[in-house]
């Protein structure tokens, strides 16, 4: 592609473009010198942010150094099921594949951002309901803008969280049938609680987060162990007891969640995975 005029040259007269971009952050009174541990040479235009999964740290403080990596997780292609199960909404395991990418990149962007602000991560800042909660919004709203036949609920709490386009006015409804709910949870398996028992098609998508690992910027990044999509309906489920300022909520019985396992959209292998010491979990390298 051209150049602008002015623009560096290398001696063979090709355009050149620098392959690394230093950063000089500091964190908490300590000086980092940061820098994209890959680059590309001559790079072509990108849609999604061109640095790569980790961004390497060397930080002093006094006479000590130390390297440490900032993490993004990868969604790989091959843990998705090679003959997923679909409502009929026109759907593809490459919507949910960027939808959940959409989240890595969040996550790997704003925390290098509050790093750089010598901040904690947003993962270690937030309660855990808000980080189930952020994080079902932020794949509702992704996988609506992936979809093409898919919108979120307008309603205010309404049911499903995605809903098909057209079908209701104003694409919102209190209690429709058409649609996905989303629902996530840190439970292997996908157990999660919802408020009611319903007939309905539900997307459960199980992550980790690492909150224990020290030093607390080293931390593996969130990571999606497991996604199951799948029809149940409200004989799959059993009702909790509730005290007297409880929530009644409903949760999928032994074989209401064995009916959606089976419905199992992406699972990544237990030896693709490393469980750390402190019991965290943290994604190997896919080759």
């Amino acid at each position: 592609r051209g150049s602008r005029a002015g623009s560096p040259r290398s001696q063979d007269g090709s355009p050149h473009h620098p392959t690394t971009q230093p950063l000089v952050l500091r964190v908490n009174g300590i000086t980092l010198d940061c820098v994209a541990s890959q680059t590309v040479q001559n790079p072509k235009p990108l849609i999604f942010p061109s640095v790569s999964d980790t961004i390497d740290l060397a930080v002093s403080h006094g006479k000590e150094r130390m390297d440490i990596s900032i993490k993004r997780n990868l969604v790989v292609p091959e843990y998705f099921n090679p003959n997923p199960w679909f409502p009929p909404y026109e759907l593809r395991t490459s919507i949910f594949q960027e939808a959940m990418q959409d989240v890595y990149d969040f996550f790997f962007d704003v925390n290098t951002t509050l790093l750089r602000r010598g901040l904690p991560r947003l993962d270690d800042m937030l309660r855990p309901a808000a980080m189930s909660g952020i994080i079902s919004d932020m794949l509702t709203t992704r996988i609506a803008a992936h979809s093409q036949t898919l919108t979120e609920n307008r309603y205010f709490n309404g049911h499903p969280d995605l809903i098909v386009k057209g079908i209701y006015a104003n694409d919102a409804v209190k209690a429709g049938t058409e649609g996905i709910e989303i629902k996530t949870t840190k439970k292997s398996g996908g157990q999660v609680d919802t408020h009611g028992a319903r007939t309905q098609t539900m997307c459960v998508f199980v992550y980790d987060v690492d909150q224990k690992s020290e030093p607390a910027w080293a931390r593996n990044p969130m990571i999606f162990t497991e996604v199951y999509l799948g029809p149940v309906e409200i004989d799959d489920f059993r009702k909790n007891p509730r005290g007297e300022l409880g929530t009644r909520t409903a949760t999928l019985d032994a074989a209401g969640i064995k009916k959606l396992r089976a419905k199992w959209l992406y699972l990544v292998p237990k030896n693709a995975l490393m469980r750390n010491g402190n019991d965290t979990l943290a994604q190997k390298r896919h080759h």
